[in-house]
């Protein structure tokens, strides 16, 4: 990446302070962009979900890695659970998609509150492991809340066999739920419920590659902490099947964090170990040499991250990365841009910049997929909750029954996070899946700008402007006439 010719920055620089200049270009089409990251992830797309507690759960997981992404556990998951995590995500299948199910007699009430965690928008019913209908929401509209899906249930279900779509491939599938009129089919093996396939779903496959291990499955990450008994909880993670390790905390760039990676290495896994977060230069190589494979950058960027505010600690994102990204470059190592990111643009300056993967959180919090549950603000607009890893409310779940209820107290008092933020779905892109179409539509047509057909070229290509906060206002889209 260079700057354009005499602008040359003087100060620290965030997504919005910069633009990317179009270059000659051969690349004709967006799909000959290849975005698979080269740090040894596995990645096809260059995105991570961040390891939050309010985001990454196993339907997300499941969800990102069939596109081709990645998703970190976080630390204060109880390994246990963070196995059951990783042996159900391993267990999915990398095209037919996870369906809601339910029986017969389960409730519409049951019904509504399930429908909320997949972007499918319907639940198939049930029965001896044989689906038998299918249920909608518009199904469910004035009925009693107690009224038993079978009683409302769709009976006319398009169905698939699984050896037929694995044998005639995703043409052929697209075609039969286009010839039946139908959004969604079941998919059978021997009568018995497989999954799930829509015609948006069947498309997407078609488009991304899924992320896999050496043995097939899906991948997954998981994140440890810098505290307690390092080494061991790295070998349970390693154990329950982990691809990706994260070693977190705040501030990266400290002895405990030496520690802990020692700690980590001493278990010699043979997988790449991320650690961060850090924002300099100093701290990538200190971190490079007690034993990271790449660097996790960015203090305070997070959308429900107070660290700035709180103690004027932190650095303006962009400027974070490239300078850790040159740095680690020069070590043969690689930097994840954790935070700040808002818009698709935001991804592609963060790749530009040097980032082999880009991090997000907040922005997918508000998705079918996270963890929480389905909240309406009371104007009909459907939100989850979110927070920050910092917050009183992550330490007081981190720290439960750890040490006294004096000590649990002190800890309390001091947070460096939100601990309740609504994030409200996208009417327009409710589901996860949705989101990464629009990040990877415009990272892959800023590829083609650059003239790049993957994100080493793309890093090398890219050309940077300066601009004002009006030329930033600018480039926003005017929804309604002036």
């Amino acid at each position: 990446m260079r700057f354009l010719a005499g602008q040359q920055p003087i100060t620290d620089l965030t997504y919005g302070d910069v633009f990317l200049v179009p270059s000659r270009s051969d690349v004709t089409s967006r799909f000959d962009v290849d975005l698979s990251s080269d740090d040894g992830t596995g990645t096809t797309v260059p995105i991570v979900v961040a390891n939050m507690t309010a985001i990454a759960g196993r339907r997300m997981a499941e969800t990102v890695a069939r596109r081709g992404g990645l998703t970190i556990i976080p630390q204060d998951i109880p390994v246990d659970v963070v196995a059951d995590v990783v042996a159900s995500v391993k267990a999915k299948d990398p095209v037919v998609e996870t369906p809601v199910t339910v029986g017969p007699h389960d409730t519409v009430s049951t019904v509504l509150t399930l429908l909320g965690k997949r972007a499918h928008g319907a639940a198939v019913v049930v029965e001896a492991g044989r689906p038998v209908g299918v249920v909608t929401e518009a199904d469910c509209a004035g009925t009693d809340r107690f009224t038993q899906a079978g009683r409302i249930m769709s009976t006319d279900l398009v169905q698939l066999e699984a050896a037929r779509v694995e044998a005639e491939g995703l043409p052929a599938t697209f075609e039969a739920l286009h010839v039946a009129k139908a959004d969604i089919a079941v998919v059978v093996r021997d009568g018995q419920l497989v999954g799930v396939l829509t015609r948006k779903g069947v498309v997407r496959s078609s488009i991304y590659s899924p992320a896999l291990d050496a043995a097939g499955r899906l991948r997954v990450g998981a994140a440890v902490g810098i505290n307690g008994d390092v080494a061991a909880k790295t070998r349970d993670l390693l154990a329950a099947g982990v691809d990706v390790l994260v070693v977190d905390t705040a501030h990266g760039h400290q002895n405990k964090m030496l520690q802990a990676l020692d700690a980590v290495r001493s278990v010699a896994p043979g997988v790449p170990v991320v650690a961060g977060n850090v924002v300099t230069a100093e701290g990538v190589r200190d971190l490079v040499a007690a034993g990271a494979d790449i660097l996790k950058v960015g203090v305070g960027p997070g959308a429900m991250c107070t660290t700035r505010m709180m103690t004027a600690v932190g650095r303006p994102q962009f400027s974070a990365v490239l300078e850790c990204a040159a740095a680690a470059r020069e070590l043969g190592k690689h930097v994840w841009a954790d935070g700040g990111v808002r818009h698709p643009r935001d991804v592609a300056l963060a790749l530009a910049a040097g980032a082999s993967q880009v991090m997000i959180g907040s922005w997918f919090a508000g998705t079918f997929e996270s963890p929480g549950d389905l909240h309406d603000d009371g104007t009909g607009r459907l939100y989850k909750e979110s927070f920050g890893m910092a917050s009183a409310r992550a330490v007081a779940a981190r720290t439960a029954g750890a040490g006294s209820a004096f000590d649990r107290a002190r800890k309390a008092l001091y947070e460096e996070g939100i601990s309740t933020g609504k994030m409200y779905l996208d009417p327009a892109r409710p589901g996860v899946e949705d989101l990464l179409d629009e990040i990877t539509s415009g990272l892959r047509s800023a590829c083609t700008y650059a003239g790049a057909r993957t994100l080493g070229e793309f890093a090398e290509r890219a050309v940077v402007g300066l601009q004002s906060a009006a030329g930033y206002a600018e480039g926003m889209p005017v929804p309604t006439s002036w």
